[in-house]
C-alpha cells in the first residue's frame, strides 16, 4: 500500500517552498541597486527582506537553502549578461555562486531567530563581517574579481561613496550590511520595542556617520591638469579594419592640445615587433597628433604566447609597455586547462591561455606619472592602491566589452572607476574600444561618460591630485577586522557551549550523588 503525505507534511513543504521562492525574489531584487539600473539607495534596505527570511527559516538547514536561493537570484540578475557565454554550464556556475550567501543566511538565523537587544548588537557586527569576508574570498582573481561587491553600488553619489577612502569598497559593504541588519531587526516579528529602537537607531546612526563624513571631507589639493584623449571605435570586425578605424579617429585629434591619446583593449591584433608596417603606422600616428599614444596589443609575440599589452608610443617608437597581470577566468585562460580544457569546445572559453606580466608599471607621459591597467584589472582595489603607493598622478584603464554590447556590463565596469578613484585618491580614466568610456576625479565625481552607442574621439580635462587616503596607507584593514570579529565570535560561541556542557554535566553529577 503506497504511503501518502499527511496534510501537515504537505503544509511544511509548501512553507519551505514559499520561503525559498521569496528568497530567490529577494536576492534578485537587490541587483537593481547596481548599474545599469543604478537604484543605489536600495542597497541601504534591499537586504532586509532576505535577512528577515533567513531569521524566520525555522532551522539552520532551511536558512542555508534560503541563502543559496537568494544568491542565485542576485547573481542571475546582476550577471545575466555573461550567462549566454557559459552555455549549458550556466546553471552549474549559478549553483556554485549560490553558495556564497549560505554563510550569511546561517549567521542571520543563528543571531536573529530569537530577538533581543544583545543579539541585535551582535548582528550589527557579525553579519557585515560575514558578508565582507565572503566578498573578499569570492573576489579572488581566479574566481570573479571584485565585481558585484555591494559597496560598489554607491558609485553615483560622491558623499555616500566617500567612506571608500577610509577602508575601500569593503568598508562601504560593511556599513551597508550593518544598516540592513539594523533595519531588519526593527521589523522582525516578535521584537520588543527596545530591540526595535536599538536596530533602527543603529541603522540611522551608521547612515548619518557615513554620509556625514562625505559631506565634511575637505577637497584634495589639485596639483595640475592632464588632458587625456580617448578613441572609442565600437565593435569593428577584423583586425585590419579595427586598426584602420583607430588610426582614422586618432587623426581627428590632431591639434587638440592633449597629453596622451588612448585606445581601448585589443585595439591592435598585430605584434608591432613582427610587423614593421604596423609599428611605422603607430609611430606616424603619435607624430601626427603630437602626443604619446597608448595602444593595446593582443597578439602572439616572439615568445610564441599571446599577451595583452599596453604599448606607449612616441614618434620615435615604443618607450614603455605594461603586460596584463590578471586574466579573466575562462575568458582569457582556463584554470587547470589539462583537466578543464574541454570546456572551450562547449562554451566561449579561451581556446588558448594568455600569458601574464610580472608587475605593475608607471608610465611617464608628458611629465605625468600614469598607472596603466587593462580591463578586468579595474575590478581589483589592491592594484589601484599599489599604483597610488608608487606615486602615480592618475590611473588609466584600457577596456573592451564588445562581447557584451548593450548589456549592464558597460555601466557596471564604468561605475567601478568612481569607486577606485575614491579608494586611491587618484583620478581614474577608462577608455573602452566598445563599451562605456568614463572618467572621475579623486572624489568620484564624473568628468566624462561616453556610452556604448558612442563612436568617436574625445578629450577629457582631468584634475590631478596626490592625496594619500587612509585606505592607501592602511590597506585592507576592514577585511582583517571582519575576520577578527568572526574569529572572536567563534571563540565566544565555543566558550559558551563549553560552559553550558560543563554546567549540564555538573548538574547530572549532583543528581547522581544525591
Amino acid at each position: 500500500m503506497r504511503a501518502t503525505s499527511t496534510p501537515p507534511a504537505r503544509a511544511t513543504r509548501a512553507v519551505r517552498l514559499r520561503g525559498r521562492v521569496l528568497a530567490l525574489v529577494a536576492g534578485a531584487c537587490l541587483a537593481p541597486a547596481f548599474p545599469a539600473v543604478g537604484a543605489w539607495w536600495w542597497a541601504w534596505a534591499g537586504l532586509v527582506p532576505f535577512v528577515v527570511l533567513a531569521a524566520r527559516a525555522g532551522s539552520y538547514a532551511e536558512a542555508a537553502w534560503r541563502g543559496w536561493f537568494a544568491a542565485v537570484g542576485f547573481f542571475a540578475v546582476l550577471h545575466h549578461w555573461v550567462l549566454h557565454s557559459l552555455g549549458v554550464f550556466a546553471p552549474l556556475v549559478l549553483g556554485i555562486a549560490g553558495l556564497s550567501w549560505v554563510p550569511f543566511g546561517l549567521v542571520a538565523y543563528g543571531l536573529l531567530r530569537r530577538v533581543s537587544a544583545a543579539r541585535v548588537v551582535a548582528a550589527l557586527l557579525v553579519l557585515p563581517s560575514t558578508w565582507v569576508v565572503v566578498e573578499v574570498l569570492r573576489s579572488w582573481e581566479h574566481l570573479a574579481g571584485a565585481w558585484g561587491v555591494l559597496g560598489s553600488s554607491q558609485w553615483r553619489v560622491p558623499p555616500v561613496l566617500a567612506p571608500a577612502a577610509l577602508g575601500g569598497v569593503w568598508l562601504l559593504s560593511f556599513v551597508l550590511v550593518a544598516v540592513n541588519a539594523g533595519l531588519a531587526a526593527a521589523v522582525l516579528p516578535g521584537a520588543g520595542q527596545r530591540t526595535r529602537l536599538v536596530g533602527a537607531g543603529a541603522a540611522v546612526a551608521l547612515a548619518v556617520l557615513a554620509v556625514g563624513y562625505g559631506l565634511v571631507r575637505p577637497e584634495p589639493a589639485v596639483t595640475g591638469t592632464m588632458r587625456v584623449a580617448g578613441v572609442q571605435t565600437g565593435d569593428v570586425p577584423g583586425p585590419a579594419r579595427r586598426l584602420a578605424e583607430n588610426l582614422r579617429l586618432t587623426r581627428e585629434l590632431a591639434g587638440r592640445d592633449h597629453d596622451v591619446v588612448v585606445w581601448g583593449q585589443s585595439s591592435v591584433a598585430f605584434d608591432p615587433a613582427r610587423r614593421p608596417d604596423v609599428d611605422r603606422r603607430l609611430r606616424m600616428a603619435a607624430a601626427e597628433v603630437g602626443s604619446d599614444l597608448l595602444v593595446n596589443v593582443d597578439a602572439r609575440g616572439s615568445s610564441g604566447q599571446i599577451a595583452k599589452t599596453t604599448y606607449q608610443y612616441t614618434a620615435d617608437g615604443v618607450v614603455n609597455t605594461y603586460v596584463k597581470q590578471r586574466l579573466v577566468p575562462f575568458g582569457e585562460y582556463i584554470p587547470l586547462r589539462p583537466l578543464l580544457g574541454w570546456l572551450a569546445d562547449h562554451t566561449d572559453a579561451a581556446a588558448e591561455d594568455r600569458s601574464t606580466g610580472g608587475g605593475l608599471t608607471v608610465l611617464d607621459v608628458a611629465g605625468h606619472r600614469v598607472g596603466p591597467l587593462i580591463s578586468y584589472e579595474s575590478a581589483f582595489p589592491d592594484m589601484r592602491r599599489r599604483l597610488a603607493v608608487m606615486g602615480v598622478d592618475l590611473t588609466l584603464v584600457q577596456g573592451s566589452l564588445t562581447t557584451f554590447h548593450g548589456s549592464w556590463a558597460h555601466a557596471q565596469q564604468a561605475g567601478l572607476e568612481a569607486v577606485r578613484a575614491v579608494e586611491s585618491g587618484r583620478p581614474a580614466v577608462l577608455v573602452e574600444a566598445g563599451g562605456t568610456s568614463a572618467a572621475f576625479d579623486a572624489r568620484g565625481r564624473p568628468l566624462a561618460w561616453y556610452g556604448p552607442g558612442y563612436q568617436g574621439a574625445f578629450v577629457i580635462d582631468v584634475p590631478l591630485s596626490m592625496e594619500v587616503t587612509p585606505y592607501v596607507r592602511l590597506g585592507d584593514w576592514v577585511p582583517v577586522m571582519a575576520a577578527g570579529i568572526l574569529a572572536a565570535s567563534g571563540v565566544g560561541l565555543a566558550a559558551r557551549r563549553a560552559l553550558r556542557r560543563r554546567d549540564t554535566l555538573g548538574g547530572d553529577g549532583d543528581r547522581r550523588t544525591r
